[in-house]
């Protein structure tokens, strides 16, 4: 299938994006909520073939379809490992008919005026010429506090990113999350929506991004952001919120769709057999796909 018809599934498509790109720094949590000890494991090589071996067993399981999950966001150690003897993304879309995308950042800076800014990101340009198979990008800032000058900063480095990754014909999914535990998360919701359409309104024709979006306190706050002509989707990031939490918010949210990550791994464990498993992600799989659609 063509970029087009990606796009098309990505604009459109009933469902919601599985994020599968637990880095070096989420992988200890993501294995031991699944039941991977770290005494289970004594390197990074050891740690990262366990997290691939959980990544492949929601990717192979009956109910991770595109009748749901339209999208997944990959690692990118994650590009080099095999399903089937197929590279992931190209197993993602050949076999499933899922839209693969990478996350390109390299985690956060420490904080500063409230927000933790992204690391630089050495030599994107060169990684994006050699990514194949892949639709688009991620990349995540945070933000913990409604400082206007922080969240103006964050907003602007994430769309100099963006237009990295638009002119290597990719589609970037902007990432600047509010913590859900922000004493101030409305008041910088409401920064985060005027600094993030201010940008979006420098976007030439054809620099069109994706974003991904904290659920925010005031439902539907970020729809005239979903009716922009430079925004392909806006999606949910889960946040911390339990799958029922993140869910229940998301229902109140007509024009975002879900990207979960810790909400749809949940109840999943390493010792349940494949039955026992299969039918606990194909329940995390029917509630988020009910509230993306």
């Amino acid at each position: 299938m063509s970029k087009a018809e990606q796009r098309e599934q990505m604009s459109n498509g009933a469902g919601f994006i599985a994020a599968l790109d637990q880095s070096g720094g989420s992988t200890p949590k993501a294995l031991a909520l699944y039941g991977v000890e770290a005494s289970d494991y004594s390197s990074d090589e050891e740690m990262f073939g366990e997290i691939q071996k959980m990544r492949a067993r929601i990717i192979l399981a009956d109910d991770f379809t595109k009748d749901k999950v339209i999208g997944a966001i990959l690692f990118e150690r994650t590009l080099g490992e095999e399903i089937d003897g197929r590279k992931v993304a190209d197993y993602l879309w050949s076999q499933k008919g899922i839209v693969p995308f990478l996350k390109i950042d390299k985690g956060l800076e420490d904080q500063a005026n409230g927000v933790q800014m992204m690391k630089p990101i050495p030599g994107l340009t060169e990684t994006l010429a050699k990514v194949d198979g892949v639709f688009g990008t991620k990349e995540r800032s945070v933000i913990h506090e409604a400082n206007a000058e922080g969240i103006a900063a964050v907003v602007a480095q994430q769309f100099d990113v963006a237009r990295v990754v638009v002119a290597a014909g990719m589609v970037p999914i902007v990432e600047p999350e509010v913590n859900i535990n922000s004493a101030t998360k409305a008041e910088a919701e409401e920064i985060l929506k005027a600094e993030i359409l201010k940008n979006l309104d420098q976007l030439d024709e054809g620099q069109d991004i994706m974003l991904k979006l904290t659920i925010p306190t005031n439902a539907n706050l970020f729809d005239e952001l979903a009716d922009h002509p430079r925004v392909v989707r806006v999606v949910a990031l889960s946040g911390g919120y339990s799958t029922e939490q993140a869910c229940d918010l998301l229902n109140q949210n007509g024009k975002m769709i879900a990207s979960f990550s810790r909400a749809l791994t949940e109840g999943l464990s390493k010792q349940q057999s494949d039955a026992e498993f299969n039918t606990a992600l194909g329940g995390n799989i029917d509630k988020i796909f009910r509230a993306s659609v």
